[in-house]
């Protein structure tokens, strides 16, 4: 299965990911908690990076490959939150490890 058949799209208001087998994942912008980019070191034949939204929720949350249609604009909305890590962000996609990158997390309330 491609990544790109992972189709995320961004909102004003959440985030949505269409899994390629129909499951529907999303968080709505005001329930995000946090962004990770977990590694691992299945490429280049595997799918090998991974970006994971925690809303909070049991049912807030995406979890959508590297390369899923949409990834950009996902990204490009992430770097407007405050205190984004884009290095974080350049970290995770130069791992060929099993390792998990903090890029943003809420302040707690």
């Amino acid at each position: 299965m491609s990544e790109a058949s992972y189709i995320v799209i961004v909102s004003e208001t959440e985030i949505v990911n269409h899994r390629p087998e129909g499951t529907v994942e999303r968080v709505a912008w005001a329930d995000l908690k946090a962004v990770l980019i977990e590694t691992n070191d299945s490429g280049p034949w595997g799918t090998d990076l991974w970006w994971i939204l925690l809303g909070r929720g049991l049912e807030s949350g995406c979890v959508f490959p590297g390369g899923a249609t949409g990834e950009q604009d996902v990204l490009e909305r992430l770097q407007h939150l405050p205190g984004f890590d884009n290095e974080a962000v350049i970290k995770a996609m130069g791992s060929t490890h099993h390792q998990r990158f903090l890029c943003w997390q809420a302040k707690e309330e």
